[in-house]
């Protein structure tokens, strides 16, 4: 049985407000295009289908279609839900979709029920475990502390238990919405911590022939049949030198027999930059970037004005720009004395800031702003003295 293995669409997601709904939708037809070319019998989809609970209808709309046109393929689909996933929205038709080969499980309810396909060599039970919330279960499950480690821990004794009562050739796979210990995080994931623990221990899924995690957006192998897809897209900065894709699991007779990694297109590289101003639009070796989305960091003492308005003049899909520490004062900016006004609080905040003062036009802007949060301007005189004080 061969087995695609992916994760963490977010569908509706966008990347600092840019749209990524067609490079999902690039995605997807990447995906078809594997499932065909690979022969694949069955894709799993271990949570976050989509980016938050109330998608979007485009959103919506994309993944009716994903369904709809994994359904018509050769392959069966198992998806669960995540933590960024409204169980019941996800869920909804699900009993429908099972007819149609789609089967999706977003109801703790159902853990330990498996789906059950078959290939040539008998049986496989597909035990999808949708994102478990330890509070919610604290009580129903009887868990005993509310963990993350706790909640999985249950769950796959129930697992356990159904694959304990099948005939011993059965094989089995569990999908599974986690931080499991040994990977390694990025910035773009919801923290999912329960009172500071959030980690399951990789001996939670021993003895299951293939684990298809979700919740991580970088690749892991954790061990050779616990792993981890990441997302198809990169959703941070801090994912730009991952590698996107699938991985293309074989079962045997015995169980695990090999994963594959198949890359993702990428139809907009992530760059991080960094130099001053000038060697950033100057540096021929930086020519391959213009067309990358770009996160820069600009080392010039002091800070140059109108640094964005610059840099996508050279790199016009420049999203992130910060300055490196080095930039600015590592001291606090001294308390401000007795009677100085906002106006030169202000002017003393840039002056730290930026290492040199404010130019007059926004010295003039600033006062302007300074004059536009009162109800008078003639009450930027002296801190803690209000009209009415001394006339």
């Amino acid at each position: 049985m061969r087995i695609l293995h992916t994760s963490d669409w977010h569908l509706g997601r966008s990347f600092h407000r840019e749209d990524l709904l067609g490079h999902q939708g690039a995605f997807i037809d990447h995906l078809l295009e594997v499932v065909e070319a690979e022969k694949v019998d069955v894709v799993v989809v271990s949570g976050d289908v989509y980016d938050r609970a109330l998608p979007h209808v485009d959103a919506v709309a994309l993944a009716d279609e994903t369904f709809a046109r994994l359904a018509a393929s050769r392959a069966k689909v198992v998806v669960s839900s995540g933590n960024h996933d409204s169980a019941q929205r996800l869920g909804f038709g699900s009993r429908l979709m099972d007819a149609a080969g789609v089967f999706v499980r977003t109801d703790a309810a159902t853990v330990g029920t498996p789906v059950v396909l078959k290939d040539r060599h008998g049986e496989v039970a597909f035990h999808a475990i949708p994102y478990l919330d330890p509070s919610a279960l604290l009580e129903p499950w009887a868990l005993g502390h509310r963990s993350h480690q706790a909640a999985l821990s249950e769950a796959m004794t129930r697992v356990r238990r159904d694959l304990a009562a099948r005939p011993a050739k059965t094989r089995s796979v569990v999908l599974a919405h986690a931080f499991v210990a040994g990977a390694t995080p990025s910035e773009s994931e919801r923290d999912i911590s329960v009172g500071g623990v959030s980690r399951v221990a990789t001996s939670t899924f021993d003895a299951i022939d293939y684990t298809a995690l979700g919740h991580l957006h970088g690749p892991h192998e954790l061990a050779p049949a616990l792993r981890y897809s990441g997302s198809p897209l990169a959703y941070s900065f801090s994912e730009s030198d991952q590698v996107k894709g699938t991985w293309l699991v074989e079962l045997n007779a015995k169980g695990f027999a090999s994963a594959r990694w198949i890359d993702a297109p990428v139809p907009r590289r992530l760059s991080r930059i960094s130099g001053s101003l000038d060697d950033l639009l100057s540096d021929r070796s930086l020519t391959d970037r213009e067309r990358d989305w770009v996160q820069a960091t600009l080392t010039d003492v002091p800070r140059p004005a109108r640094a964005m308005e610059q840099l996508r003049r050279r790199f016009p899909h420049t999203l992130v720009l910060q300055f490196a520490m080095a930039a600015a004062d590592p001291q606090a900016p001294p308390k401000p004395p007795a009677g100085q006004s906002d106006h030169a609080i202000a002017l003393d905040f840039v002056r730290h800031v930026r290492g040199v003062p404010a130019t007059t036009p926004e010295s003039d802007l600033l006062q302007e702003a300074v004059d536009g949060c009162c109800h008078d301007p003639d009450q930027d005189v002296l801190v803690g003295v209000s009209v009415g004080e001394g006339g």
